[in-house]
């Protein structure tokens, strides 16, 4: 998830996991019972580089095993709007087999490696939405919102709307309704608590408790369903705590890669025919020259090997070598299931830089990743631009 703040150079925000899991009386999980001046634009410019790269975990990577302090932990509800804010659809997503009953906009960054986690979802279980970009500058787009993330999805349920956050926390609701469809989404948010608490460091942090799990309206006494599941949320988890964090250093490993990460990102978002050319420039050189610079301090931060193209590469092997021990086309088997469906998301994001190319080159993830493009690509409704 992405949050933009208006600094010369923004310090990163981290979002813990924590996989603490609430008794329910009607939901359980698997595991064992526990359920405008010139002055204002130069800083705007320069702060929008730390985030506008679509991130790859740059900007709202995941801190792992942080303990937090059960004096300072509250809950927080999940917004609901009576009324729809006023947004412009930049596409629609159509499938007339679309039988999920959903009504869904999502707020995103095109390249942002979460937001194409959520699409790389909807598009899995062909589920029809509207998709709208957040201008990475002014935000234009989630002023209605106190969450000043991205993915942000907003649902329409009964009374008004229902916004969702944090992308695996949307996989896991969302999958959860799909499977039970006897429960509306805002009683199934209940299982997923958002809570804000003080780390050791004193820095405050928000996280979606059970965002891991898939509630099921009893227990699941076949043991060869729990040891899927647990499975499937071990390389859900391993995206977010390790394979997201191998790209920044890797699409912005030198100033010149960088630079065409960025013009890819323009590309790929559709940056000039949707916001001002200003805008797109400031967006592409200030946050090329901005990334490079990051990616080194995240380099170290997540342990990434002095030569980053290795430690991406590790983490495809890895990846590959379970799928190869399963001998599927997919962890989930013949079809993808949630983990292949995060790390299929994750990669898309950088499908069009250097560092994705010298990775299929590398590894042999790219039959896999094929396979999923393919596999998605059945499934996903009609693209139509608004």
């Amino acid at each position: 998830m992405w949050r933009p703040t208006f600094t010369i150079l923004r310090k990163v925000v981290f979002l813990s996991i924590k996989e603490n899991v609430t008794l329910s009386k009607l939901f359980y999980s698997t595991k064992s019972r526990l359920p405008r001046s010139t002055a204002k634009l130069t800083l705007i410019s320069a702060s929008v580089g730390v985030l506008v790269g679509a991130g790859y975990g740059g900007y709202t990577h995941y801190k792992i095993n942080i303990k937090k302090s059960s004096a300072s932990v509250e809950n927080e509800e999940y917004a609901f709007l009576k009324e729809a804010p006023k947004y412009a659809a930049h596409r629609k997503i159509i499938n007339d087999a679309d039988t999920s009953n959903l009504q869904l906009v999502l707020f995103q960054y095109q390249t942002c490696p979460f937001c194409c986690k959520v699409r790389a979802y909807l598009d899995a279980r062909g589920i029809s939405y509207e998709i709208v970009e957040v201008d990475a500058v002014l935000r234009q787009a989630i002023k209605w919102s106190g969450y000043k993330k991205v993915p942000i999805l907003l649902a329409k349920v009964d009374g008004g709307y229902q916004q969702l956050l944090d992308s695996t926390a949307i996989m896991s609701v969302l999958e959860t309704y799909l499977s039970d469809k006897s429960y509306q989404l805002q009683d199934i948010i209940k299982f997923y608590p958002i809570t804000r608490f003080v780390d050791d460091t004193g820095k405050t942090t928000t996280d979606v408790t059970n965002k891991y799990f898939i509630m099921h309206n009893s227990t699941v006494p076949d043991e060869k369903q729990r040891n899927i599941e647990a499975e499937e949320r071990e390389w859900r988890q391993w995206a977010d705590r390790v394979l997201v964090h191998t790209l920044s250093p890797n699409v912005y490993r030198t100033a010149s890669e960088s630079l065409e990460t960025f013009k890819w990102f323009e590309e790929a978002g559709g940056w000039k025919r949707t916001f001002p050319s200003w805008e797109c420039a400031v967006m592409v050189y200030v946050g090329a020259a901005a990334m490079w610079i990051i990616a080194k301090r995240l380099k170290k931060r997540h342990n990434i090997k002095d030569d980053v193209r290795q430690s991406l590469y590790d983490a495809a092997n890895d990846w590959m070598k379970v799928i190869h021990k399963k001998g599927t086309l997919f962890l989930g088997g013949k079809k993808p299931n949630l983990a292949d469906i995060s790390v299929y998301g994750i990669l898309s994001s950088i499908e069009g830089c250097q560092a994705f190319q010298d990775l299929r080159d590398n590894t042999d993830i790219g039959k896999w990743f094929d396979n999923m493009k393919a596999s998605i690509k059945e499934s996903r409704g009609k693209v139509l631009t608004a």
